[in-house]
């Protein structure tokens, strides 16, 4: 069995990858979330015309599985190298993120109420 990959191991490779080809001079942040919301998009083009069955469906079907796969790699990498690029620990931001929401949007009947 494949050992699953680490975050910090798939930002490294991605540096690397990048480094090789001379590319850094082109990962501007700019260029990053530009190429990030270009591959959301693709992303987002698969399941365009899809009803709601069919959209949860979408994974039964191996070529289409490929594509949404691939898009979400694509995704995945420029979004780690966008954080890369501005010292984002993606983890961190996330964590951090999901305990504001649960401050923000309480379980109803929990008797908190949301932040202001």
């Amino acid at each position: 069995m494949t050992e699953h990959p680490d975050l910090a191991g798939l930002q490294r490779r991605l540096t690397e990858f990048a480094a090789a080809r001379n590319w850094q001079p082109y990962h501007t942040p700019k260029n990053l979330a530009s190429a990030l919301s270009v591959e959301a998009a693709e992303l987002v083009e698969i399941f365009q015309w899809l009803t709601p069955d069919e959209s949860a469906a979408v994974m039964s079907d191996p070529s289409t599985a490929h594509r949404v796969t691939d898009e979400v790699a694509d995704v995945l990498a420029y979004l780690l190298q966008f954080c890369e690029a501005l010292g984002i620990d993606p983890l961190a931001a996330l964590a951090a993120k999901i305990e504001r929401n649960e401050g923000r949007f309480p379980v109803p009947g929990s008797g908190k109420h949301p932040e202001a």
